[in-house]
């Protein structure tokens, strides 16, 4: 389901895209590249220089090359286009300091701590900090076991007796909740179900 439409008439002033691709390399390691965008509709005034109206003020890129445990082996950072020219693109290299992180073990605190604030760009930060629920995306179904295990046409998979990775993460799929009655039976905790 799509936003209502607005009741009240508006104009479209300013676009940010994120995008995120996953690539599974022939090396076992995964490529995850990301990007943000941001233009104005309008010619926008910087400190720097007037930024013609679709010109993009940010265009940043960020690589974390990742192994299936999700720890950061490489790190590749670009700023095509920024406000700042010479100013805001020299931090890129400083990100490969995420290298040795773990996506899914304090990452969103490290990564400030190594890069938050003025110790990096506040865009490519924030993107990094987006990352790790896009690579579990990226993972299920291909590294992490998303199978219900009741009814699992994978014998050796319903035998390993471990939980989907997905179960006990958000509100939908709380131990609890009805959908894990449903979709994931073996599962769920019904004694509680839809407490």
């Amino acid at each position: 389901m799509a936003l209502p439409p607005s009741t009240i008439q508006r104009k479209l002033k300013h676009t940010r895209t994120i995008s995120i691709d996953a690539y599974a390399r022939d090396d076992g390691l995964w490529d995850i590249d990301a990007r943000i965008n941001d233009v104005k509709t309008r010619d926008f005034a910087l400190a720097s220089g007037v930024r013609a109206s679709g010109v993009p003020i940010h265009d940043l890129s960020l690589r974390l090359t990742v192994d299936q445990a999700m720890t950061i082996h490489q790190v590749e950072a670009v700023s095509d286009a920024v406000p700042y020219q010479d100013y805001c693109n020299v931090i890129t290299p400083d990100y490969k300091k995420l290298v040795g992180l773990n996506l899914m073990r304090q990452f969103r605190s490290n990564v400030k701590e190594r890069v938050g604030g003025n110790l990096g760009c506040t865009h490519l930060t924030e993107l990094a900090q987006i990352l790790p629920t896009a690579v579990l995306q990226a993972f299920a179904g291909e590294i992490l076991d998303t199978r219900d295990g009741a009814g699992d046409t994978n014998a050796a998979a319903d035998a390993t007796n471990e939980m989907p990775f997905q179960l006990n993460r958000c509100h939908a799929l709380r131990l609890n909740a009805p959908a894990v009655l449903k979709f994931y039976p073996r599962w769920a905790q019904a004694a509680q179900i839809g407490s």
